[in-house]
């Protein structure tokens, strides 16, 4: 089967178990931000155990579940967790629950994480807009064959992260008077958490915040022609940054549910009115 089929399989699913749902945004919820799907209205839930191809994430926090309904004034279909490169999942597993998105419809999709700040005034609570990322990884999802139906083999990053839907959610930010930072997120493999070294390499390459997600996903629907934003949960200054401090996963959890309300309230805003002119794809 190829990966274009596998992702139809998906898509022809979750059209069978929500036959009236017509997503137009794409939402994925990292490390702890789950409850963000509590906002959504007319609610259909579907279990990714029942949704072909899909991986199941195994971090805590990741609920594994597709949520499809209405946020803000946009039909919306919400991944409640991830599958992650460093569980051993290949990278087209990884990426094929964004791709799916796409292929129901979704011309814009929003990512968040749980991130780790590489600036000390950024600390833990805080929303960070990501305007750009720097892959340090070298792994790329769309390494191998080229599907040609999905996306040209050789295409454009230059605007990895939309102008314009980062000019909503600056917007939605003001509106609900959210602190929002922005800045380069760095992808790292995981699931260890780096040294203080690599954080000062990290910072003089020019990355802000940390974490280990995010970007294949953004590579893949890029690849596809889909506006991508994303936003980091900021859980905790990189290693190094605080004498004396340890970093965990529980901590992590712990501070990605305190933000989900104001994340929740930040998408709501920006997805009210839905679309704009400029939203349209």
């Amino acid at each position: 089967m190829t990966e274009l089929h596998a992702i139809d399989a998906a898509a022809d699913a979750i059209r069978a178990a929500a036959p009236a749902a017509a997503p137009a945004v794409g939402i994925v919820l990292g490390s702890g931000l789950g409850a963000v799907a509590d906002a959504v209205t007319d609610a259909v839930d579907i279990p990714y155990g029942e949704i072909p191809g899909f991986p199941r994430p195994g971090v805590a926090s990741h609920a594994g579940r597709l949520r499809l309904g209405t946020l803000g004034g946009a039909p919306v279909a919400v991944l409640q967790g991830r599958a992650h490169a460093y569980e051993g999942h290949g990278l087209a597993d990884v990426v094929r629950p964004v791709r799916t998105l796409a292929r129901l419809g979704c011309g814009t999709v929003i990512l968040s994480n749980a991130a780790g700040s590489l600036r000390a005034e950024v600390g833990p609570g805080r929303l960070m807009l990501i305007t750009d990322h720097i892959n340090g990884t070298g792994l790329n999802p769309l390494a191998g064959p080229n599907e040609a139906a999905l996306g040209e083999r050789f295409f454009d990053m230059t605007s990895a992260y939309d102008a314009g839907l980062q000019d909503r959610l600056r917007d939605a930010a003001r509106a609900e008077s959210i602190d929002l930072a922005e800045g380069v997120y760095y992808w790292a493999l995981g699931p260890s958490f780096e040294t203080p070294a690599e954080i000062r390499a990290f910072r003089t390459l020019g990355a802000d915040a940390v974490g280990m997600s995010t970007v294949p996903e953004t590579i893949a629907l890029r690849h596809m022609g889909v506006r991508v934003a994303a936003v980091s949960g900021i859980t905790n200054l990189a290693a190094g940054m605080v004498a004396g401090s340890a970093l965990d996963h529980a901590e992590t959890m712990t501070r990605g549910s305190a933000m989900a309300g104001e994340l929740a309230r930040l998408l709501a805003r920006c997805l009210t009115a839905w679309p704009q002119p400029s939203d349209r794809t």
